[in-house]
């Protein structure tokens, strides 16, 4: 068998696996420059180049430090900078500084005043503001006052004994009865008011003081209990005494039951016979409860005692003398001594036998 030259180049040609092999070597140097640019990028990566792909940024010039001078250390005589005056500048007063001192925790802020607190002045009731109170199950409240004195229009003063914790709208109510109504019943009487017999105000309890019951009004400040209203003649208006006028006392019921949502005395419960209990419990269509009977004076009774010695009788040892005594004790003497009792001269004394009755 003959190989040829052509014949070989026919058969096997080479310029497939020339061209092959050049695409090899460019293939080659591609790479090798890629991967020269990348592991020259890992040196400066981008910020936000995660894979590392992106180009490398610009190298920051080499930075050059220099010696900063401190300052002088301060002089011994000197004044300290506590004791320093802060210094103004063009009458502007100069920036705070820093002070070693911790800052002061500052002040909680002031609570605004509710309408019925401005109303209620020093010219209506002494009645200073308290805090409120936070009580457990829901006692207590918020605006409250000590209603020490209610301040007449004359400004005489009716003292609240003792002061009472009221709500500002309770203390406002107790107030305005006071001043418009009772003073005015006083005045028919020819005298004022000088005291208010407070029986209970703020209390924390239920209601009738029973364990478990509803929370009174006594436990929200929203409640008083009065007994008497004194007045300046030394009397007293007792709201359950029975002995005084029962006009006077319908005239007070009829005040207390147009003010108050609440009025409790005699006749409501066995709890309210002493005292008249004044709320002004909130309720559903403004629901009211007046629950008072004025009973009727009681039916005078003839005394036990005896009567006093009138002051036109004779005084005693006038009325009682030694020769009048000693005549009446001589009558009783005679009266004492009877001629049956004597013994008859001249006979013994015999048995004395009982009288006999003859048949007829």
């Amino acid at each position: 068998m003959s190989f040829s030259l052509p014949d070989f180049r026919r058969k096997w040609s080479c310029r497939g696996y020339m061209s092959a092999r050049a695409a090899m070597v460019t293939v080659a140097l591609g790479l090798s420059l890629v991967l020269a640019e990348r592991a020259e990028a890992r040196k400066y990566a981008a910020p936000l180049d995660i894979f590392g792909l992106g180009a490398p940024p610009r190298p920051r010039a080499a930075a050059h430090s220099s010696k900063i001078p401190l300052p002088k250390p301060r002089p011994e005589e000197a004044p300290k900078a506590t004791d320093e005056a802060a210094p103004e500048t063009d009458g502007k007063p100069a920036p705070d500084k820093p002070s070693g001192k911790p800052a002061e925790a500052a002040p909680p802020p002031e609570k605004q005043l509710s309408a019925c607190r401005l109303a209620l002045t020093e010219e209506i009731a002494v009645a200073p503001s308290i805090p409120d109170i936070r009580g457990p199950g829901a006692c207590g409240g918020e605006d409250l006052v000590r209603l020490e004195a209610i301040v007449l229009p004359d400004k005489r003063k009716v003292a609240v004994k003792p002061a009472a914790i009221l709500r500002c709208t309770m203390a406002s109510a107790i107030a305005d009865w006071v001043r418009k109504d009772m003073v005015p019943l006083a005045t028919s009487l020819g005298t004022t008011v000088s005291d208010l017999d407070n029986f209970d105000s703020f209390e924390c309890r239920g209601r009738n003081r029973i364990a478990g019951a509803m929370l009174s009004e006594h436990g929200k400040a929203n409640a008083l209990d009065v007994r008497a209203i004194k007045l300046a003649n030394g009397q007293s208006i007792g709201l359950t005494d029975r002995t005084l006028s029962r006009e006077v006392r319908e005239r007070v019921l009829h005040s207390v039951c147009a003010r108050f949502s609440t009025v409790l005395g005699p006749g409501s419960d066995w709890y309210h016979e002493d005292h008249i209990h004044l709320d002004l419990a909130q309720r559903r269509n403004d629901y009211r409860i007046c629950q008072w009977n004025v009973w009727d004076p009681l039916p005078q009774v003839a005394p036990l005692l005896p009567a006093e010695r009138p002051e036109e009788a004779p005084p005693r040892e006038v009325a009682a003398k030694p020769d009048a005594k000693e005549g009446a004790d001589d009558e009783a003497a005679e009266k004492s001594s009877s001629p049956e009792d004597k013994p008859v001269s001249g006979k013994k004394d015999q048995p004395h036998k009982p009288a006999t009755k003859k048949r007829r």
